[in-house]
């Protein structure tokens, strides 16, 4: 059944553009990496809808670049369903922020004033992983493991 006002409702809506966390007063905006300060780290790390897409292709998240290759891999059925997209995207990419932080040496989570996570490297670029995971989740292009393979050359 075709019901006109349910299409056009569906089209005006916004969806989710970004994921922000606001950290609490004293810590600053960045975060360790991992060890604490509010456990930005693991909160970030979370990526429920991922990792529950993932598990049901029989992929292991377990923080590992080989694990991003598997993401890779995927059959992105996810791309027909417009409204998991951006949630997907944002997982992505938190999620290799995560693989990121955990292994690159010197990488840290840091949460921009708007309440933006990115991850800053050694050197003190920037990386705006969600918008990586993003864009991942809507072409599959670049694939996570050659961001992360970028990043870590860096």
């Amino acid at each position: 059944m075709d019901l006109p006002f349910l299409s056009k409702w569906r089209k005006r809506r916004e969806t989710a553009t970004a994921v922000a966390v606001f950290p609490d007063s004293d810590s600053g905006g960045d975060t360790d990496g991992g060890a604490g300060r509010g456990g930005y780290a693991a909160l970030l790390g979370e990526c429920e809808l991922l990792r529950s897409l993932a598990s049901r292709a029989g992929v292991r998240l377990d923080h590992t670049p080989a694990s991003l290759e598997a993401l890779d891999q995927l059959v992105p059925r996810w791309r027909d369903d417009e409204e998991m997209l951006p949630w997907l995207g944002n997982d992505a990419g938190l999620y290799l922020g995560t693989v990121v932080v955990r292994t690159v040496p010197g990488a840290g989570w840091r949460i921009l004033p708007e309440g933006r996570p990115v991850v800053r490297l050694a050197s003190g670029r920037e990386v705006d992983v969600v918008l990586e995971g993003r864009t991942w989740a809507m072409t599959g292009s670049p694939e996570l493991f050659q961001v992360y393979a970028e990043i870590a050359e860096a």
